[in-house]
Parts: structure tokens; sequence; C-alpha cells
């Protein structure tokens, strides 16, 4: 037996998608969920096979939501919005629903869904996590803090550091590590307000106070927290061309 969770704000929807699941009496629905915290917490918990989710919902929305998970279940996701559909589809979703949903792509999606779990390879939402899926940018970043789900504005954070595996947020209140890469941050945080002034540096440009240079082509950036980062030849570059220097 399958087990599905329906994460989504709207309760009809909700309705609707498991009113289509009815007759797939190998599937059985553990969990609804009307947010992305709700939906964290039920996934924890029952460790479905699939989900759907929808994307825009209120406090936490669903791509933050599968970035908090280690292991993140298969995803069709159903939501009222066509802008992240073709990067969804390039990174392996297993389908792309838009609202209201109908039954017979409902029907197709689950199909798709089935081959893939009879194949033993459910887990397909990693490359999407790793591809931003994003149209925009996000104006901020949600984390793991000891069992804690801190949602950082942009606006707070100082400079984020690669740290092996993870990235290193620091922000007034605070450092935080977040299982992630330096480049997918990037990705997802507006090119006009961060830059990548180093392999291992990501900074605000609101937080830049002087650069001075350093050995041999690199610079030292000194910011406005009194931190001190490295800036190498191709993120000197990089902020010459923004900054118009």
């Amino acid at each position: 037996m399958y087990k599905v969770i329906l994460i989504d704000d709207e309760p009809l929807a909700r309705q609707l998608v498991r009113s289509y699941l009815q007759p797939h009496t190998n599937m059985t629905i553990v969990a609804e969920c009307g947010d992305g915290f709700e939906g964290f917490k039920a996934i924890q918990e029952y460790q479905p096979d699939l989900i759907f989710l929808d994307i825009q919902m209120p406090r936490l929305n669903g791509f933050e939501m599968l970035e908090l998970l280690d292991e993140p279940p298969a995803v069709i996701f159903t939501t009222a919005f066509d802008e992240y559909a073709l990067k969804a589809f390039e990174t392996h979703a297993i389908d792309y629903l838009l609202k209201p949903v109908v039954r017979e792509r409902l029907e197709k999606a689950v199909e798709k869904w089935l081959l893939t779990a009879a194949a033993k390879n459910s887990n397909t939402v990693a490359p999407l996590l790793e591809n931003n899926v994003y149209e925009g940018y996000q104006h901020r970043v949600v984390v793991k803090d000891n069992g804690l789900i801190r949602i950082i504005p942009a606006a707070d954070i100082h400079y984020i550091e690669a740290d092996d595996d993870y990235v290193r947020i620091v922000t007034k209140a605070g450092s935080y590590l977040k299982k992630s890469t330096l480049a997918h941050i990037e990705q997802t945080l507006d090119p006009q307000q961060f830059v990548r002034v180093h392999r291992s540096y990501l900074v605000p440009v609101n937080q830049l106070l002087r650069i001075e240079p350093y050995e041999k082509e690199s610079h030292i950036a000194l910011l406005q927290c009194g931190a001190k980062v490295t800036v190498s030849k191709t993120g000197m570059a990089k902020l010459k061309t923004l900054l118009g220097w």
C-alpha cells in the first residue's frame, strides 16, 4: 500500500484530489495539510511514498518545504501558477497539474508515478531542489535549527559561506547551517543584491563597506558587520560590472 499526503492550503482542492484518488485501492491518504509547516511535520511522521503539493501557500511555500527534507518523497505539483511548469519538467518532477485539476490529468500523473515507483526510482525531487525552479528570486532562506524551522529574510543576511556539504548563513542574529551548495543558494537570490565574490563567499551588495588589495590579484572586502571576506579576480570583475566601477 502506497502512502500519500495532500499538501494544499485550499480545502476544496484537497477534496478534489482525494475524490480522484478513491478508485486507487493501492494508495491510502495518510494526512492532509494546509501549509508547508504542517506538510513538513507530516512527511517526517508518515514517510509517504508520494505527495501532492501546492506551491504558493502561507507561512512556508512548497519549494521551501521540500528544501527542509533530507530525503524528499516523489512529488506531483498541484498549483494555479503555470510559470514554474517548464523548469519543473526539466528537473524531472513526476508531473505538474494546473488547478482546477481534472481527473484525466491526475490519472496520467498517477500512472506515470506508479511506473516510476515500480522501478524503485521514486526519489525524483532531489534534482529539482538542486536546480532552482523559481522564475523570480527568493526574499528569504529557510533553515532547520535544532529542530526549529527558521525563516531568514534576505535583508538580514550578512554573508553566506561554503562549509563542506553545507552553507553557513551569517546574520545579525547569529549563524545557521543549511544543507545546500553555495551555487544553489546563489541561484535563488537576486543577483542584483547578492554577489558571488569568491568560490566560498556570497555577499549582499549593501554589506560592502570597502575593498582593499590583498595578494596577487585578489582583494579583501570589509563588510558592514565587521567581517572580512576574500574577493577573487572573478568576483572583483562581477562587482565592477554590477556597481559600474
